[in-house]
């Protein structure tokens, strides 16, 4: 990473946002893998975020510190797309009684910000704030499908740089999607996971990029014979979702 202006800040976000994907406290060695940083640097990024209580040691392992909380527990509590999105969610979970996700492109990567659970012993689920890459699953295509044309190619080309085939196979699907308005996967991120996403718009016209989408999950087991019925019900949350943000 350059020297310029800002870099040092782009160096303790990189090292933040590391920690929050990983799901787990990291080493310094891992970190160092992560990040590309050199360890001096880590170090004293890693002590300023210590300082500020924004990381915690645990045995020279690191992990989100308790600011880190507090702005997660902030996020939740103030954020409007949470807030409006919320009540159509728990109602679609209910009535096809399978786990429901809200979910954002960060990057170059899915990020749930809300989770719905089913109500069953065998459920599917995306945690809250788990991530992964932006590139296969229902998710993963309906956001790509619906954010700026550009940022989509972009992120596309960058994915599947080596992979032509690929490449050129999603943007294919990106393309359908658009105009079918959804799209469904079969165990793309997690076997034996079906899902079906939606995009939510915060501003009317379908030229608008969408904020976020909704994402159905159920076991393969008990789609069959209720495919439309899950469509449907999912394009008509993600629908009620859009309304309501364009409204306030």
């Amino acid at each position: 990473m350059s020297d310029a202006p800002g870099a040092g800040a782009e160096r303790i976000l990189l090292v933040l946002s590391s920690l929050a994907h990983h799901g787990k406290a990291m080493s310094v060695r891992e970190l160092v893998g992560k990040t590309g940083l050199a360890q001096s640097t880590l170090y004293r990024q890693i002590a300023l975020l210590k300082r500020w209580g924004f990381v915690s040691e645990d045995g020279g392992r690191y992990a989100p510190g308790p600011v880190s909380l507090q702005l997660a527990l902030s996020f939740d509590l103030g954020s409007h797309l949470i807030e409006a999105s919320r009540g159509a969610m728990q109602r679609l979970a209910h009535t096809s009684g399978e786990s429901v996700g809200l979910l954002v492109a960060v990057k170059e990567q899915v990020v749930c910000l809300e989770m719905i659970e089913s109500l069953h012993s065998l459920r599917c689920s995306f945690e809250k704030g788990r991530a992964v890459p932006l590139k296969a699953g229902a998710s993963a295509k309906s956001l790509l499908a619906f954010m700026n044309e550009r940022r989509c190619a972009e992120i596309v080309d960058a994915v599947f740089a080596d992979d032509e085939a690929a490449r050129m196979a999603l943007k294919n699907q990106i393309a359908t999607i658009r105009a079918e308005g959804f799209v469904v996967s079969d165990s793309e991120v997690d076997p034996g996971v079906w899902g079906v996403s939606a995009p939510i718009f915060a501003r009317a016209g379908r030229t608008s990029p969408s904020v976020a989408s909704i994402t159905l999950m159920a076991p393969v087991t008990r789609v069959p014979g209720r495919e439309a019925m899950l469509i449907d019900a999912t394009r008509s949350t993600a629908r009620e979702i859009s309304r309501r943000l364009q409204a306030d």
